[in-house]
């Protein structure tokens, strides 16, 4: 038995320095990324301790937990130290933080009146995917949202935006206004000349059928384009 690395481990620390101690101590916001990911692990190895092999990970992953959370159980389980069930409490921890942006923006009353206020309601439908998705926001005449919806899902380069699909729901739905958004997997928020086109005919649509679009946001994990800001709409 390797006895140096067996002292190396979390339980030969300081009480006040093992995380799952100092999150009762201290409460859950004085735990760095590590630590917590620590705490999901539960042990490490003979050869690191379980925050050790946390910051392994973090730091593959350029310490973005944005990046952690589009990973596999099949790309932790390449970590040494990782076997299956410790990779699923992982990805299941990073899933629940997401669904929990969603949760909050399920609220009723929610009014929608700026680019940015779209985005937040939507962003959590977009992140982490790794293909594009097009949604839309459903708004009433006091501009308060009435709905969240997905029209399509497609490939990494692109999905379709059924005209039919949209205005058909936005009547079904009696809203009186719609927002409009896809996310670009690649990162690059800013429009295509496909997706300019796109905006376009959907707008001229949308004036002739009194169910005015008032923005079309092009959404990645760290940043929105808006059409409206940008005066295409």
């Amino acid at each position: 038995m390797d006895i140096y690395a067996q002292k190396t481990g979390i339980k030969f620390w300081a009480e006040a320095d093992r995380p799952r101690e100092k999150l009762l101590n201290n409460g859950r916001r004085h735990l760095t990324d590590a630590e917590l990911i620590a705490i999901l692990l539960g042990s490490g190895s003979k050869q690191e301790s379980a925050v050790e092999l946390s910051r392994r990970i973090l730091s593959f992953y350029r310490n973005d937990l944005d990046v952690l959370g589009k990973v596999s159980v099949t790309d932790l389980c390449k970590f040494k130290g990782v076997g299956e069930a410790k990779a699923v409490s992982i990805v299941a921890a990073l899933e629940l933080g997401r669904r929990r942006r969603e949760s909050d923006s399920d609220c009723p009353d929610i009014k929608v009146q700026t680019a940015h206020q779209a985005y937040r309601q939507l962003w959590s439908n977009f992140a982490d995917l790794e293909h594009e998705e097009f949604r839309m926001l459903l708004l009433n005449r006091a501009n308060l949202l009435k709905g969240n919806f997905m029209i399509s899902k497609g490939g990494q380069s692109g999905t379709v935006a059924d005209p039919k699909v949209i205005f058909k729901t936005a009547i079904d739905n009696t809203a009186s206004y719609i927002i409009l958004a896809h996310n670009h997997p690649s990162g690059n928020a800013n429009p295509s000349t496909e997706d300019i086109q796109l905006t376009s005919n959907l707008v001229e649509v949308g004036r002739l059928m009194d169910l005015p679009i008032l923005d079309h946001l092009i959404i990645t994990d760290k940043s929105f384009y808006s059409f409206s800001d940008a005066g295409l709409i």
